[in-house]
């Protein structure tokens, strides 16, 4: 039954919000059963905004922290298994990490709603917006819409919980909108007050259907299938995506009827008689349209079209919409590179192709990619490109970049600092030896103040917060390092602050790659060097040295190839710098955050008090391994640290791989004194929280015990430093106090005892 205008009214609610903050109310009032979810720039908000609401016991959605995209995936998965109603949302190399899972749900036939927030693929590293990660989704077997603005990603999702759940599709559903320009900036926007109308819209999760949690009817899901099965369980699902353009335009006509606003499968403007147009997809179709009003008033005329579903792909409804162009170009956010244009220009020259009377002249053009902002003045040099067309009767230039501009070799930066010589890297004031007896280090470091001439390994003028700890804490590690070094960094505050394209803050060699694989692609750089020497095709000193920098949980997402790495035992140092979080996207919760910190996605408030688990021990995971060496160390006990760093040198050239941990402050995420990092951190080895040990060949030493010096304080003096953990100290926090106290003790203890005997 139609409702009347004045029910609209009084049923929603006029604001202003970003495209995030609508994906999360959307996703809160549906009140999902689960969310896996790993952060990623910029769809971090969504999981963000949720968790604030969780806090406030706005809804009651499992929101579970994966150990990486690949992980959510796979979390998400499993849950869609179990019949309820499953959420995620990512971006960019996130979406690639889980890109082998999706067509695993897909295949099977299991719904669930993944918003993805466009963003660049890497390489080179770019988090601002185009479409080159949508594109990888179009071949998964997901039905994609899109949503140009906030307004549409809060309908969108709603319509999609529908679409994904219809008895004639049940396929799982992305719904994505731009990065930035639609998930950060603020715009007018209605939504329903009382999420009960929500509920009702989309209605009870669906039953009927495979259910692995349904015990009196046991089902196999996911079995092995020979070909003369798997051609027709593709054909199935190739069904299943053409009827979901039928689905879409159903539920969309109801949804009008509810809300007020209308989602065609083609969002068309000025397109009824227009002999020019623009094909664009999201927000850029806004700009566009400013374009379309005001070449109409010249006498032109133009027209856009943006799908709001690319998959399937709105082929009838194209050829219709272009029975009267000329021209059409069509921008395209990401290259198919190769192809002489980009996906959707293939599609819509495909499209065109069926119909025989259809000759309009189709131009594509590549524009802002990695978020480069597009103005109206470029919309109308499309617009004017499609008029020469369309007048000439054929393109001059098919296909092409919009936007780029030649270097000029005169202007390209100067080398500011001279490369450091190897002579320089080395003092000769660190001396490592191997006992005969015992097979283990002896190790003499001269006093601080001797080191002061070495050169640092980062030029100043990188840009990290002030009071960050990571590089205090490395440059202390690097002071023991003798002679030449590559690095590599994984993606991470430590990576971005000190890269920017053209500048460089290493005076050294410098590697990056993404979290999940920096182990993997340091190993292959060693093995490479070791054979090109074993041919002698370089001529390099063996004091050479191999370091990952990994931090930012990237001891999380790069875990697996790093204890690959570790049994492979290539000849290199792995050093994490451990800030507690995933700091470089905004201070969400990681697996090395202590239970009960407050981070971005561990919220404290009336239903939820900081991080539900206890953080994980890297240091000891890396130690089963047996790789040769493991230490702990911070920048406020150098002397120990510059010990510990000239070992896992030795051990890193002649021995295999070496694991090291320092913990360093992150005063803008922790809520600390920019001024106290070396305080805090101290503070958290004397209270046994973060201890200071080796492990060297099996063997476990404590290299600074604060009970033996009598400076061992409570845990509660280190948590009292830090404005993410002063709730702990409150009455009502007192059980989580005491978990923690207890885990922090029973780590120290068993620590004591491995020191204690070396067969443990």
């Amino acid at each position: 039954m139609a409702i009347e205008e004045k029910d609209l009214k009084n049923q929603q609610k006029v604001d202003l919000k970003t495209g995030n903050e609508m994906a999360a109310l959307s996703v809160a009032q549906i009140n999902y059963h689960v969310m896996g979810y790993f952060p990623i720039t910029p769809s971090t908000e969504i999981a963000e905004f949720l968790d604030e609401m969780k806090t406030r016991g706005e809804h009651d959605v499992a929101m579970i922290p994966a150990d990486g995209e690949h992980g959510s995936a796979g979390i998400n998965y499993g849950a869609a298994t179990g019949g309820g109603r499953v959420f995620n949302a990512t971006s960019a190399n996130g979406f690639l990490y889980m890109l082998e899972q999706l067509p695993v749900q897909s295949g099977t036939r299991f719904p669930m709603v993944l918003d993805l927030v466009t963003r660049s693929v890497s390489g080179p590293l770019d988090i601002r917006g185009d479409h080159s990660d949508l594109y990888y989704g179009l071949n998964t077997g997901w039905p994609i819409l899109i949503a140009r603005d906030p307004q549409a990603v809060y309908d969108m999702n709603i319509i999609a919980t529908r679409l994904t759940e219809h008895k004639d599709v049940r396929l799982p559903v992305i719904v994505a909108f731009d990065g930035f320009v639609t998930s950060h900036q603020k715009r007018r926007v209605n939504y329903f007050v009382d999420r009960k109308v929500v509920q009702d819209f989309v209605g009870e999760a669906p039953e009927g259907f495979v259910n692995a949690l349904d015990p009196r009817n046991p089902v196999t899901i996911g079995p092995y299938m020979n070909d003369p099965d798997y051609i027709n369980n593709k054909y199935q699902q190739s069904q299943a995506m053409y009827k979901a353009g039928d689905v879409f335009k159903e539920i969309s006509a109801e949804y009008k009827v509810l809300s007020g606003r209308e989602y065609p499968v083609l969002d068309e403007y000025m397109m009824e008689d227009a002999e020019v147009a623009l094909f664009l997809l999201a927000s850029a179709a806004e700009t566009a349209k400013d374009v379309v009003d005001k070449l109409r008033k010249q006498g032109i005329k133009a027209g856009v079209i943006s799908p709001n579903i690319i998959r399937p792909f709105p082929a009838k409804e194209i050829r219709q919409s272009l029975k009267s162009v000329k021209a059409l170009l069509v921008g395209e956010r990401a290259d198919s590179f190769g192809a002489r244009g980009g996906n959707l220009t293939q599609e819509v020259k495909a499209a065109i192709q069926e119909d025989k009377e259809n000759k309009t002249i189709v131009l594509s053009r590549i524009f802002s990619i990695g978020g480069k902002d597009f103005f109206a003045d470029e919309a109308e040099d499309f617009f004017n490109l499609a008029i020469d067309a369309a007048e000439k009767g054929y393109a001059e230039v098919p296909f092409d970049y919009y936007g780029v501009h030649a270097g000029d070799p005169e202007k390209a930066p100067k080398r500011l600092l001279e490369p450091v010589k190897t002579e320089q890297w080395k003092t000769g004031l660190i001396k490592v030896e191997q006992d005969e007896t015992t097979g283990k280090l002896n190790v003499k470091v001269p006093p601080l103040r001797a080191l002061t001439k070495k050169p640092k390994r980062l030029a100043p003028g990188h840009g990290a917060c002030p009071g960050c700890g990571i590089y205090p804490g490395l440059e202390t590690f690097f002071k023991g390092i003798e002679g030449d070094m590559v690095v590599l960094f994984h993606t991470g505050c430590g990576m971005v602050v000190s890269t920017g394209y053209p500048y460089s803050s290493h005076k050294g060699s410098y590697i990056h790659n993404l979290f999940q694989n920096g182990a993997a692609t340091l190993s292959g750089l060693v093995e490479m060097f070791w054979e090109k020497k074993r041919r002698g095709e370089i001529e390099v000193g063996d004091n050479f040295t191999f370091v990952m920098v990994t931090g930012d949980g990237g001891m999380d997402i790069g875990m697996g190839p790093a204890i690959g790495a570790a049994l492979r035992n290539h000849k290199m140092i792995i050093v994490e710098y451990d800030n507690e979080g995933y700091m470089n996207t905004g201070s969400q919760l990681s697996y090395s955050t202590p239970i009960g910190h407050m981070t971005t996605t561990s919220g404290v408030g009336e239903k939820q008090g900081g991080k539900a688990f206890h953080h994980k021990d890297t240091a000891q995971i890396m130690a089963s391994t047996n790789i040769p060496y493991v230490f702990t160390g911070t920048e406020a006990f150098p002397q120990d640290l510059i010990k510990k760093a000239a070992k896992a040198q030795w051990y890193a050239q002649n021995a295999g791989l070496v694991y090291g941990k320092i913990l360093i402050s992150c005063p803008l995420n922790w809520k600390a004194k920019d001024d106290e990092g070396s305080a805090i951190v101290g503070t958290a080895v004397n209270s046994c929280f973060f201890p200071l040990y080796e492990v060297e060949q099996g063997v476990t030493t404590i290299t600074y015990d604060p009970e033996e010096k009598d400076k061992r304080v409570p845990v509660g003096e280190w948590l009292g430093m830090l404005g993410k953990t002063k709730h702990l100290l409150k009455p009502e926090y007192e059980p989580t106090l005491k978990s923690f106290e207890t885990e922090v003790e029973r780590r120290w203890q068993r620590l004591k005892a491995k020191h204690e005997n070396p067969l443990l």
